[in-house]
């Protein structure tokens, strides 16, 4: 009797750690499958939000910069992987787009810099910074006043202006070509061709 009783302990006992793990698969499985659909989700509200850029030096225009400064032959960097608008110092600087900053404060050759998180999963980069008047994790409007053009960085003892990178997070593979790091290309875009394409959409 004894040998029968303990018998049937034990297979209870494994029936019940059997459905035990069965049941911590089952929910991991639901919490890996939601984890998915709300990144999914995330993913998808970042794109569909709508993106509209301005130039993010007041009073500037197509001419405040150099229209081949985008990939062009660039020291240390190799390529300059923005555009340089150049203003007075002390000149306010816009933020291009709407927006969460993610980072401010010193960058290497950048200065004074700060990164603001936009729509499309695209960085906005803006260096050389005499000051700057955002804090971390504020959400920004677009042309709203961020910071001062400045020479703080790589720029000090040149002319005061403002070095603009426009990063994408989500890979444009499209955009690879064979010139020096063409790779990056794929995500470094040209901030010139995307002012210019916004400022012909609010034209229609």
């Amino acid at each position: 009797m004894g040998f029968f009783v303990c018998g049937m302990m034990g297979r209870f006992g494994c029936e019940h750690r059997f459905i035990q793990s069965t049941n911590a698969t089952w929910m991991m499985r639901n919490l890996l499958k939601t984890s998915l659909i709300i990144i999914l989700c995330i993913l998808i509200i970042g794109l569909i939000l709508p993106e509209k850029l301005i130039i993010p030096v007041e009073n500037a225009n197509e001419n405040s910069w150099d229209k081949d400064t985008f990939w062009h032959p660039w020291g240390k960097s190799r390529v300059h992987e923005g555009i340089d608008i150049y203003a007075k110092e002390g000149t306010s600087v816009l933020s291009s787009t709407d927006g969460v900053v993610i980072y401010k404060g010193k960058c290497g050759l950048g200065g004074n810099v700060i990164f603001i998180l936009g729509a499309k999963w695209k960085l906005y980069y803006y260096a050389h910074l005499n000051k700057d008047y955002v804090s971390f994790g504020k959400i920004i409007r677009k042309s709203q006043i961020i910071g001062l053009v400045g020479t703080s960085g790589n720029a000090k003892g040149k002319e005061p202006h403002l070095h603009f990178q426009i990063m994408t997070l989500l890979p444009h593979f499209w955009r690879i070509d064979n010139s020096t790091e063409g790779w990056k290309k794929m995500f470094y875009l040209n901030p010139i061709q995307e002012l210019l394409d916004q400022e012909s959409l609010s034209s229609l």
